[in-house]
């Protein structure tokens, strides 16, 4: 599934690249919608790009996708039996502290992994990669809790993804991530919309 194949006489991908592709599309929709089979999706797409980028040395990413299956385990008892009362969450806001929390993590998680692919593999985007896989992990957990601003940080992330896919002529993936960014803004949009209803509720 990973041999060379031309889609459309337009992109060089492979069929596996092309499934993963597509699961990841249904994925985020699913997000969008607050339906907890997204985390089903999640963790077969995941699992399919590890192989993926492990093709092609971005080992930062191949990493991310492992965690992001077990992660998605997480995210998806949250999204069925989390909360006060074992119904689900519900959408909410990152307070600032919250934000000053993300920061730190972000920075922390860079430097950890960016030494770790520098001194440990053979890629030659160590700091991209690192910076990125470590966004993606505070996005991802801000996902599993329903925090809105999951989908500010995978804006940026989606967006600077774009440029690190083209480096690596994974164009399939590059035009993923570019409707990832776009469907972030749906997604932002329709949870500002579910925040606000549950905020004038009594």
């Amino acid at each position: 599934m990973s041999d060379p194949y031309s889609l459309f006489g337009l992109i060089d991908t492979s069929l596996l690249e092309m499934l993963s592709f597509a699961l990841a599309i249904v994925m985020v929709l699913l997000n969008i919608r607050q339906s907890a089979w997204a985390w089903l999706f999640a963790i077969t797409s995941a699992g399919l790009y590890a192989v993926v980028f492990y093709e092609v040395k971005i080992y930062g990413d191949m990493g991310l996708q492992v965690v992001f299956v077990v992660i998605s385990l997480w995210g998806w008892y949250q999204w069925l039996f989390g909360g006060k009362n074992r119904h689900g969450i519900a959408v909410s806001r990152l307070s600032p502290k919250g934000w000053g929390i993300v920061i730190l993590t972000w920075a922390l998680a860079y430097v950890i992994i960016a030494a770790f692919l520098q001194a440990f593999t053979d890629t030659d985007v160590a700091h991209i990669d690192a910076f990125l896989t470590a966004g993606s992990l505070v996005a991802q957990y801000l996902l599993t809790r329903k925090t809105i601003e999951n989908w500010h940080l995978w804006i940026i992330l989606d967006l600077l993804y774009i440029g690190l896919y083209v480096h690596k002529n994974l164009y399939l993936t590059a035009v993923l991530y570019g409707l990832f960014a776009l469907l972030a803004f749906v997604g932002l949009f329709t949870w500002k919309k579910s925040l606000a209803a549950k905020e004038v509720m009594p």
